[in-house]
């Protein structure tokens, strides 16, 4: 029993530490956003409580000076069709590698694999030439094609599940005189709801937050995302740290607000995928 009560205890400091090594950052940016300038000039610490906690002024010059509304439409352009994408390309994908047979089926899952393997900024280059060459370079279809194109985990993702959907379902389908893509339309695909969500989310906070892809190949200031419109604080803003906090607060909080509510599909997700 001692020894019982002596390992929860443990485990219970390590939730408490891990959860205030994980919050506390965000409670000092948070807090340095309500900040006024002479605020951050006396420098009381990240953590030093600011005179008026409703100064949303820093909110205001962050959404304004950082083009964040523009920003958001584009990032929700590019959210919808990538995901969208994936989704389906994904989906179809898995459905053929399960249920098909044909040559090399083995040989391609291997092929999947090194690309997974392969780190993507080795290949850049060649991407960089294959995106201009297909002139949408400094458009939204460049960042469009490259996550739709390049995620290989979400086909591992659908193959687990669609690998425990019973084949008799099929077997059943064609008798009534199915073909292959109405099974996959009436039978597998809405099976699939859970790796859906969790392919969504994973993918769509992958996109949300990612940087390198919309700065590298949208270098343009009317094409800003969300990640390169908070990069743009950088000039003018370079020591206002309470309008960078501001503007780091205002792209943190949807993807917060999503967590917290679809969170449960995630861990359904993986766990259901995970067995058969």
């Amino acid at each position: 029993m001692t020894r019982r009560a002596v390992a929860r205890t443990l485990v219970y400091l390590s939730l408490v530490l891990a959860t205030v090594v994980v919050l506390l950052p965000l409670a000092a940016m948070f807090l340095t956003s309500l900040k006024s300038p002479g605020e951050m000039a006396d420098d009381g610490g990240a953590l030093a409580l600011p005179d008026d906690p409703l100064n949303f002024g820093n909110y205001r010059t962050a959404f304004r000076d950082g083009r964040m509304a523009a920003a958001f439409g584009n990032t929700a352009v590019i959210l919808l069709v990538a995901v969208g994408g994936t989704v389906l390309i994904g989906s179809m994908t898995a459905y053929a590698i399960d249920r098909f047979t044909f040559r090399f089926r083995k040989l391609v899952l291997g092929l999947f694999l090194v690309a997974a393997l392969v780190p993507g900024v080795t290949t850049q280059v060649a991407t960089f030439r294959i995106v201009d060459s297909l002139g949408v370079f400094d458009t939204l279809w460049a960042p469009i094609l490259l996550y739709t194109g390049t995620d290989i985990v979400s086909v591992y993702i659908f193959l687990q599940f669609v690998r425990s959907i019973p084949v008799s379902l099929d077997e059943a389908a064609r008798l009534d005189g199915a073909n292959a893509f109405t099974i996959y339309r009436k039978i597998i695909f809405p099976l699939l709801k859970p790796a859906v969500a969790t392919v969504v989310i994973v993918k769509g906070i992958t996109v949300y937050n990612d940087f390198y892809i919309p700065f590298l190949y949208m270098p343009s200031e009317d094409l800003g995302v969300i990640s390169t419109s908070l990069f743009r604080f950088k000039g003018p803003f370079g020591a206002h740290w309470e309008t960078i906090s501001a503007g780091a607060v205002l792209v943190i909080l949807p993807t917060l607000i999503v967590f917290l509510c679809l969170q449960r599909y995630i861990y359904n997700g993986f766990t259901k995928g995970a067995t058969r």
